[in-house]
């Protein structure tokens, strides 16, 4: 499958707004450069109360579509 590793700081408050629904997408810089967008919805397993730090890979399809988020560190 697919990757791209990411780092994400997100404060606790804009969790909270892709949490609400008000947001629906994570838009984030890869690690190489690239940009990408995510459902907001990966967000709410590795949320906290400080919101989400670290980086994370990415999973998709072979067509392009959202699998998995996974904190690396």
């Amino acid at each position: 499958m697919p990757s791209i590793d990411v780092v994400l700081q997100l404060s606790a408050e804009a969790c909270l707004a892709h949490y609400e629904g008000r947001v629906g997408q994570v838009l984030a810089s890869s690690l190489d450069g690239r940009r990408v967008a995510f459902p907001a919805e990966a967000l709410r397993r590795v949320v906290t109360r400080e919101g989400v730090h670290g980086t994370f890979r990415l999973t998709f399809t072979p067509e392009g579509r959202f699998l998995d988020l996974t904190r690396l560190k």
